[in-house]
This record gives structure tokens, sequence and C-alpha cells, in this order.
């Protein structure tokens, strides 16, 4: 499908072993862990009603979804025999991953190019392009079968930070963010995941100004907040979520705060409401951005996609430290992509004598091309912590 959109008829990819490029990562099956010496696939397109082509210009298949496309005792030269796989086919355009802009789609190294281009007989030298887009659809793209796993990753995702972000984990008094942030590292590697980033728990408390982490104790009246991911089945999640330390008597947080989450909630709400297919990153953050700023709200816009990688392939929409378009969002939305709604709205907290607390959430979603769907909801309520519940996700509204 990418192909035909972008009039391609052959997509060249190539990496080494232990150096995989981001497209041909992704298309190594569950039995080959890396790159094999070097290793080049070729997809090629014979024409509509005809099946595409999946080669690898080497000795064995892989995973029986690429057919072994070489036999070195008749072609030692395995550059020679990707030129001879190219001639045979005679495309009219042959891509390779080449960006600026983007890693994801720059994986023909320097070597590998001049390799391939020296072996080439020179008729095809100029149907050669360098291309970024089919990288990034592929890699951006979800498909049916990956959304069918998703929402159970996801809940796993938020059932552990449920689990983390209670009495069960946090003693006030007692326990320090860091001691949060490992049990989350332990408890990732007892159900046998990975994490793509080092998780983050800090502290927003009453009358300081900076957020505070590491070995700071957790006390009764701090609100904390976490950065999660986990990684399953190749997909990955990326979670911001916020809990309340009960203070004696307290059954809930402070008015201000629950305020303050719901602000949080509204920019998402002007977020997601801003999506449209065809439009890049830049036209969606600003559209969003002028919603919240309507109601009266401060927001910060820093979504990203995400999926076989945390920060995944395609359009930026905003970012943290710059709220202006910029090179990175001009790329357009596309349907059937997986997101971070990742964002934050600065209130001033009255309980708390008007200090501003920056509310910062991430909720995994999903674009059919119409609608954004959280994959497995969103926290509209903190979670409490003190209440003597200690059970995974009590509190968390969604």
């Amino acid at each position: 499908m990418i192909m035909r959109e972008q009039g391609v008829d052959m997509w060249v990819l190539v990496a080494r072993e232990n150096f995989e490029e981001p497209v041909v990562a992704s298309m190594l099956d569950a039995e080959s862990f890396s790159a094999r010496r070097r290793t080049i696939l070729v997809f090629f397109d014979p024409g509509v009603g005809k099946p595409i082509e999946r080669l690898t210009v080497s000795r064995y298949g892989l995973g029986e979804m690429f057919k072994a496309a070489w036999t070195p005792e008749a072609q030692p030269d395995q550059w020679l025999r990707l030129a001879e796989i190219i001639a045979q086919r005679n495309p009219r355009k042959i891509a390779i991953n080449s960006s600026k802009l983007t890693a994801y789609a720059d994986g023909m190294t320097l070597s590998a190019h001049d390799e391939m281009m020296e072996a080439l007989p020179a008729s095809f030298k100029s149907r050669v392009i360098r291309d970024e887009v089919l990288a990034v659809r592929w890699l951006e793209t979800r498909t049916p079968s990956e959304m069918e796993r998703y929402p159970q990753i996801v809940a796993l995702a938020h059932a552990i930070i449920g689990e983390g972000l209670s009495d069960k984990v946090i003693t006030a008094g007692v326990t320090t963010t860091d001691d949060v942030v490992w049990w989350f590292r332990e408890r990732i590697a007892e159900l046998g995941l990975e994490t793509w980033f080092q998780p983050s728990v800090a502290i927003s408390r009453r009358g300081v100004d900076e957020t505070l982490d590491g070995d700071t104790v957790i006390e009764q009246g701090d609100m904390l907040w976490t950065d999660f991911g986990i990684t399953y089945l190749r997909l990955n999640t990326d979670t911001q979520q916020n809990a309340y330390v009960l203070r004696d008597g307290e059954t809930q947080a402070p008015k201000g705060l629950r305020d303050g989450l719901a602000a949080s909630n509204l920019v998402q709400d002007a977020l997601t409401s801003s999506f449209k297919t065809g439009d890049s990153g830049n036209v969606i953050l600003t559209r969003a951005r002028d919603k919240a700023i309507a109601q009266g709200l401060e927001p910060s816009i820093y979504s990203h996609p995400i999926g076989y990688h945390g920060h995944g392939a395609g359009t930026a929409i905003g970012f943290w430290d710059d709220q202006n378009p910029g090179p990175r969002g001009e790329y357009i939305l596309h349907p059937n992509t997986a997101w971070s709604i990742e964002l934050s709205a600065t209130m001033p907290v009255p309980e708390w004598d008007n200090q501003k607390i920056s509310f910062k959430t991430e909720e995994d979603a999903f674009f059919d091309g119409n609608i954004v769907q959280y994959i497995d909801g969103r926290q509209k309520e903190f979670y409490l912590i003190g209440n003597g519940l200690g059970g995974i996700n009590s509190g968390s509204g969604r």
C-alpha cells in the first residue's frame, strides 16, 4: 500500500549484524535477534493484481516471510547478486532509506550506499531515490492484529502504575521516590517485560517551587507524578499519571489538585478533537492550543506517535520546550496510528496558597482516521495513597 502511494516498485533495505536499521529491526522474526552478517531485504511490486515479492539476499530465508535469493557458490558477491535481482525485475523506481529529518528513515549507511551503487549497472543508478516516507509510514501504521493486543499491554502498564502508587509500595514518611522507581523496575522484570526508559517519580509539594525526586522521602499531602513505560510483543507504552498522599482525616485530594487534573483532561480533549487526517502536526498543535486557551487554560502540548518505538515514527505535535510549529511537525497525520497524548495544564492551587502546579498527563491512544480513542482509558481521578486500600488502580477513574 505505501509503496503504491509513493509510486515505488522496489524498496531495498540494508542492515548489518548488531547495527540494524529501524525498519529491518521491525521485520526480524522472533527467532532472529539481529541481522545476519549483512541483511539485504528487497520488496518488489510487479503490478496491480500480482503479489509483492519479498526477498532476502541471503543463503537463508527470514521467518518464512522473505524468500532466500542468494547462492554464494553461484555468485560470491552479495552486492552483485542484488544487482542481478534488480536487473531481472527492471524496476522504475528503487527506494532506499535516507533522511536528514528522521533517524527512522535514515538506515542506509554511506558505505552500503557506495557499495550498492558501485554494483548496479549504469542504467539503474539514476532510478535509485532517497526516500523517507516509506519507512515512516511502515513504522507508524498499526495493524488490526497489533490493535487486538495493544489494549492488554496498556492495561498491564496501568495496573503496574496503580500497584506502585498504592499503600502496597508507599509508606508516607518512609518511602522515597527512588524506592518507587526501582520497585517499578523490579516489577517489570518479575513479569518478564522490558522497559524502554527509566521510570520517573517526582513530588509536587506545597511551599516548594521545584519538583522533588531522588532520595526525597514521600510525605502526607504530596502529589506524586510518574512517567512509566513497558515493552511487550515489540509494542511500547508511555504513560504519565498522578497520585495524592492523604493527610490524616482526608478522604480525597484537595479540590484545587482535582481541578488541576480535570484541566489536564480538558487539554487532552482539545488535542484529541483536533486530529484530522492529512493535517500536519503543526496545524494540529496550533488548533489544539487555540481551543485550550479559549477555555482559559494554560496548556503545554508535546505529543508523539508510539508503537515499535516509544518515541515513534511520525509527526510531532509540539515539544515541552517549544510550543511553536517546527520542521519535525511538518509531516502529515495518517489513519491507523497510535499516539501518546502527552501534555500538561498549569494551574494555581488555592489550598496551596495559589502555588502554580504543572499537571502532567500522558495516555496512549489510537487514531482510526476519524476519532482518537484511548487504548485503555485515561486517568480522571488521583490514585489515593494512605486510604488503606492498596488495590491496583484504586482511584484511577478509568
